[in-house]
Parts: structure tokens; sequence; C-alpha cells
């Protein structure tokens, strides 16, 4: 009912909202009302009103070009590999330079796995944008459940780890080899797919590298993990589970949704949120456009917020936050066959193992992360490191500054550092734009030939029904 309860009020606020941009508008500089006595101060506190009213949906990476060697290099998304729950999202990088070409062939593959824990996977855009400079870059870009019909089945943190598998297989496939970057929630499925391969004797990721995610939520614990730990397992089915209402695609489904995620999230903080949105009131009035437009860039992102469907995140509560499996050997993943397989990291040998952590990080705390090096045990000392950044908090560790200048160098070391020649075992007919791309031709041609083909690939793909579920 308040999932219900919550769209009918959206719904009502949707004209005030309109409204409010509307009015803002009016008594901006150079408008009808804009030489009025307090026009900038009306202007300001319309503008305001929008954007706590507005509705927030899914934004865009909107990553055009990257500079590789000091050139512009353009970029294309594609969806390699459309699954009910997620798609895995390229970003192909396109030029006519050959010095850049050769340069682009050679560079690694990195998968990076983003979190379902909310927000969308856009909020590592920064993370991808830089990456795109020295790696060939494949994200997981998580679908909304409440857009997911009830047909395609239910899906849990079993199918998340299928779904990493799947994805490192594809690399694989495509060149023989990849490193994996899991931020924050997936670094614990990631070790999971992972473990299972290397038990199975599957070929493995050359690297992963961990960021910020709760490997072994007793240590440290955060604010976030003692919720997740000190209530029961019937509290958060009983008290944030809701079905999704009529009128969605996913109509029916039970989920998380992301309304109720956004005011846990705001919670956390409200006196910083409050203090930001004051700020923002204060630079509208000055005029200081540029710290204006950096509050709605990161507002823009922070309130666009997805539904989790119910199974997967009640899943990760249990099993991660209040039994912790992994830590303890007991975890046991359904594979898409319906058998189970027990994780056992200490088989994993060949993949060298990087962690990171913030050393002010709110949301995953001290050496929970770093607890992934005793459990791969396998991993030779040479193979692995860890790495703690100063002053950063959560967000600073693949976002912004710190990110930046001193994240990213090593992470970009550290996959170069265990990195392998790509082969093919069987040379795909479409080859990607990195390695067909020829000097003089029309990359904006050649990138829409290619785009058509890929979605007609998409479309002509068999969709696949997930297996059966326990419940």
């Amino acid at each position: 009912m308040l999932y219900q309860l919550y769209e009918a009020q959206r719904s009502l606020m949707e004209p005030f909202s309109d409204f409010a941009q509307a009015a803002s508008k009016l008594y901006g500089q150079g408008a009808v009302w804009g030489q009025l006595p307090m026009a900038q101060r009306m202007a300001a506190g319309y503008d305001l009103l929008y954007r706590l009213g507005k509705d927030y949906e899914r934004p865009e990476f909107n990553i055009k070009s990257v500079k590789v060697e000091g050139e512009d290099v353009v970029i294309q998304e594609v969806v390699e590999l459309d699954k009910p729950f997620c798609e895995l999202r390229r970003f192909k990088r396109f030029t006519d330079e050959p010095h850049i070409l050769k340069t682009l062939k050679s560079q690694p593959v990195v998968l990076i796995v983003a979190p379902l824990s909310g927000h969308y996977a856009t909020l590592l855009r920064d993370t991808v944008r830089t990456m795109l400079q020295d790696h060939k870059v494949y994200i997981t870009d998580w679908k909304n459940a409440r857009l997911v019909p009830m047909s395609e089945g239910e899906f849990h943190l079993d199918d998340y780890v299928n779904y990493v598998q799947e994805f490192i297989r594809r690399l694989q496939a495509e060149y023989g080899n990849c490193h994996v970057v899991s931020v924050c929630q997936p670094t614990v499925p990631v070790l999971a797919a992972v473990s299972l391969m290397a038990t199975r004797g599957e070929p493995l990721p050359l690297t992963m590298t961990m960021m910020g995610g709760p490997i072994d939520a007793r240590k440290s614990p955060t604010a976030v993990n003692n919720l997740a730990m000190n209530k029961s397992f019937e509290w958060f089915e009983n008290n944030v589970i809701y079905r999704v209402p009529q009128g969605f695609p996913g109509e029916g489904r039970r989920v998380y949704p992301g309304f109720l995620q956004h005011t846990g999230f705001v919670a956390m903080n409200p006196d910083r949120h409050a203090s930001s949105h004051y700020d923002y009131f204060k630079d509208l009035i000055k005029g200081d456009d540029a710290s204006a437009e950096a509050h709605r860039k990161f507002y823009d992102e922070y309130n666009a917020v997805l539904d989790m469907d119910a199974d997967y995140y009640l899943d990760t509560i249990r099993t991660v936050f209040q039994e912790f499996d992994l830590v303890n050997g007991t975890w046991d993943v359904r594979n898409p066959k319906g058998q189970i397989e027990r994780v056992h990291p200490q088989d994993i040998h060949s993949a060298a193992l990087l962690t990171i952590e913030g050393e002010l990080d709110d949301i995953s705390g001290s050496g929970q992360t770093e607890a992934a090096h005793s459990l791969c045990t396998g991993i030779d000392d040479a193979q692995r490191e860890h790495y703690e950044v100063k002053g950063a908090g959560h967000y600073g560790i693949f976002s912004g500054r710190r990110w930046r200048e001193l994240v990213y160098p090593k992470v970009q070391k550290f996959i170069a550092a265990h990195d392998q020649p790509q082969r093919r075992a069987g040379a795909r007919e479409s080859l990607p734009a990195e390695d067909r791309i020829k000097p003089g031709r029309n990359t904006a041609a050649v990138a829409a030939a290619k785009s058509a083909r890929a979605g007609k690939a998409v479309a002509a793909a068999p969709a696949k029904k997930p297996a059966a579920r326990r419940k």
C-alpha cells in the first residue's frame, strides 16, 4: 500500500513541481519579472522547490570522448549482452589515427561490476571515464526491477553471481583474458563468482580489484552494517518489501523500492543534505553558476534510484550481513542448471588481488575489503596488494579528485603489471572497433554501421528464461 501512496503523492506533486520550474524562469535574469524587487530570491526559491519535488529519472553516462595520448577518441555506448535484470554495456572507442589505434588495440580489457544497491551504474561515470584512457571498458548496467515483467522470473543473489561469471566468460571468449573491478556491494558476489570458476578449473580473470566492499561486514561496522545486522530478517521482509503497483511493466513484483532507499540515504546525513540545499539557494542568489551546476549534477545522480528485486535484497541481507556465509565458508550458490556449489575463495590461485579502502569510509568500514586477502590464501604474496586512501570517504575512492590522482594510478599500474597479450581462440566475424577501424575511414559512418549490426544481433538473440527459483 505504501508504494501506491507514494506514486499517488508523486503524481499530485508533479504539476506543482512544473509550476515551480516555470515560476523560476519567469523571475530569472532577462525574464518578464526578472527586474522586480527580490526577483533573484524568488527565482532561487522556486528553483529549489522544483528540484526538491521533481522526479529523477535514470541519468545517462554521457561520455562522448576521452583523451588518449593527448588525442580525442570518440566513445560510443553499445549493449553487448541484454539480460532480464542487467545489460553488459561496452564503451567503444573510435579513432582514425594509426598510432592511437595501435595503442587502443593493446590495452587491457576491464569489466567494471557496478553496485546493485539503490543507485544506477552511472554513479561510476567518473570511474568509467578515467579508465577509458588506458583500458577497453565494459560495465554491468543493472535494470530497475519495477521495469522487469514478472514473466522473467525472480532474481536472487545467486543469479547475480551467475551473471558475473557469464560476463567474464564473454570477455574471455572475445579477448582471451580480462580484468575485473568491483565497487562496493559487488565485491562479495564477484569474489564468489571467481571462486566458483576456480573450483571448476575455468580460466580466471587476470586481476580482481575490489574497492570499498563488505567482504567481512563484522570488521569496523558502520551505521549501514549495524542496521542490517541488528534487525531481524523478518523485519526487513515485513517493513521494506512492497509490490510494484499498476502502470509499470513489473506490476506485482516484490521489490525494495527506490524511494525507501533514498530516504535511508538522506537519513544517514540529514544535516549535510539540508546544508547543501541551502548553499545551492545562496549560490543561485549570488549568481555562482559553477557551484550551482555542480550541485545539480551531484543530486541528479544521487536522487536517481532504482527498485531492487526483493529476493536479491533479502538474500544479500542474510548472506552478507547476518550469516556472513562468505567468511565462514558456508556459502552455497545455485548455478543456472539448478546445482548447488560451495564457494571456496582459497581455490583461487592465478588471479592477482588488489583491495582498496577509504580511510573515512562510512559505508564499508576499515578492514572489510582487506579481509579478501585472508580468504584468498591460494594467491601468492607477490600477486596481492592493499591500499588505504588517506582522507577519502566511500565515494572518494571511485569518483572525484582522490580517485583520479591517488587511486586510479594504483589500479592502472596493478592491472598493467599483471596483463597478458590478448588472444582469440576463434575470431568473431565482427571485430571490436579498436581492432577494426583503419586510418582515413569515416569514423561516424563506421560507428553507425556497427551500431546497426549490434542492434540486429541483440534483436535476433533468443530470449532466455531463468531457471526455476527456490522460495
